[in-house]
């Protein structure tokens, strides 16, 4: 669970605006373009996951596919081949898109698997079955209901967080009082948001498997910027 550095906002980059107004309440869970919960292992490739299981949903919802033999895909493709990220040691999604996009897409974890440590590139471009056109910042202000606007209007989003306090949750939401900072460490993926106990609450899919959290789920209450959730969020697009 590892960000080696916060990504910079480069002003040439889309910043995509929301098309309507969202809901009380949304998951695209249940539009099944999420897949199955991941296990990063002792490997520091959030960053990866998170990129890859993004890739997934875009590719599901906009190019109309279903999980098949194709998906998963493979984040260790990333973890071995990006050469500007650090593998197993860390990285962020945005030069993981930035991968993604400039190695023609990923193969399929089937064809790829996942090892949970660094190992020697072996892409092979002609098992590539998902691409990506380029990605874009969902906000650059800490706007949390431009968030919720973009994922309903669009597709679930890539989001990296402090997590230095996550390790110990078993459910519940995590609230302004949680001891929740702001120096981002991990990258996860949001998949919508609820309401609980009169709080409106963003439910984060993580890679830590299913035994963890809310099997593999977390819920951080939306409106305060809590864990950072709201810092660096990012979409690719097809």
């Amino acid at each position: 669970m590892y960000l080696t550095a916060r990504p910079s906002k480069k002003d040439n980059v889309e910043v995509l605006e929301p098309k309507v107004a969202a809901p009380t309440s949304f998951d695209w869970r249940t539009k099944k373009v999420v897949t199955a919960v991941k296990d990063q292992g002792q490997c520091g490739s959030c960053w990866a996951f998170s990129a890859t299981e993004n890739v997934e949903s875009v590719w599901m919802l906009y190019k109309n596919t279903t999980i098949s033999n194709m998906l998963p895909l493979a984040p260790q493709q990333i973890v071995d081949c990006d050469n500007n990220d650090d593998g197993c040691g860390g990285g962020d999604t945005i030069t993981a898109f930035d991968y993604i996009k400039s190695a023609g897409g990923l193969e399929p974890e089937k064809d790829y698997p996942y090892t949970a440590e660094d190992g020697t590139c072996n892409f092979n471009a002609a098992n590539v079955v998902a691409k990506i056109s380029a990605w874009q910042y969902v906000t650059q202000s800490q706007d949390e209901a431009a968030m919720q606007q973009f994922l309903y209007s669009n597709n679930p989003i890539s989001i990296c967080v402090d997590a230095s306090t996550w390790s110990a949750y078993n459910g519940g939401v995590i609230t302004p009082s949680s001891n929740c900072g702001d120096s981002l460490d991990h990258c996860v993926q949001a998949t919508g948001w609820f309401q609980q106990n009169g709080m409106t609450v963003w439910n984060v899919r993580n890679s830590w498997g299913t035994d963890w959290g809310n099997s593999g789920y977390i819920w951080v209450q939306l409106g305060s910027d809590v864990c950072g959730i709201a810092e660096v969020v990012t979409s690719p697009s097809v």
